[in-house]
């Protein structure tokens, strides 16, 4: 599917916008019934979403919510706000494992193999970014998907999206694939603990990555304090 191609190449607009409807019917030759009903398996299958008004978007929401908390968020580092997801995001996991429903469990999978499939950063995030939010969404804690939403808003930054750009490497994103296996493995047998710890282990890993990847030094210096 051309349609799908064009998600995963992550060559999208703001946000993951994805063009009209009548540009991608011009863009791929084809009715605009047809683009429709591509972008309504689309959404069935949690790869795109769409707002009224806005338009429709690759991977998963953000909350609202976490819109207007990251405006009141104090100046933080990247290494503070990996330190909170260790936190917060274990617990997620262990309310996903409890709540998640088997087609969520489905498109959980199919954002981890998207992320996988990813051949460039921008891509590789708004894959990785809309799997941890689908996890903090299904745990349907709502006070826990604020607090997620705060930090998952003021890692966006794009001097963030950059660093963590940097830390990458071909072995680290194999063990980043193989992570979120073992977390979706571990929420879909419903296990608690298990999603608790592959969770926490899979953050931690990253979390190391970041304070000593090529180029990241290992203090929290003032240059990665957001604006």
């Amino acid at each position: 599917m051309r349609l799908l191609e064009l998600i995963k190449s992550g060559d999208l607009g703001s946000g993951g916008k994805l063009p009209t409807e009548r540009a991608l019917a011009d863009r791929f030759g084809v009715g605009r019934r047809f683009v429709r009903q591509a972008l309504d398996a689309l959404e069935t299958e949690g790869l795109v979403w769409r707002k009224q008004g806005k338009g429709t978007f690759a991977g998963q929401p953000s909350d609202p919510i976490g819109d207007l908390a990251a405006k009141i968020t104090g100046e933080t580092n990247a290494l503070e706000v990996m330190e909170a997801r260790l936190c917060i995001e274990p617990e997620l996991a262990a309310l996903c494992a409890r709540r998640m429903h088997a087609e969520e469990v489905k498109r959980l999978r199919m954002l981890a193999q998207r992320q996988w499939e990813a051949t460039d950063a921008q891509a590789m995030e708004l894959w990785d970014g809309s799997l941890h939010r689908l996890i903090a969404q299904c745990a349907r804690n709502r006070p826990l998907l604020t607090a997620y939403s705060m930090l998952d808003k003021i890692r966006s930054n794009p001097d963030w999206v950059s660093l963590r750009a940097k830390a990458r490497t071909e072995a680290s994103l194999q063990v980043t694939h193989s992570e979120h296996t073992t977390i979706i493995d571990a929420i879909e047998a419903g296990h608690e603990d298990a999603a608790r710890l592959a969770m926490r282990d899979h953050l931690q890993t990253r979390f190391e990555a970041l304070s000593g990847g090529p180029g990241i030094p290992n203090d929290t210096p003032d240059t990665l304090i957001t604006k």
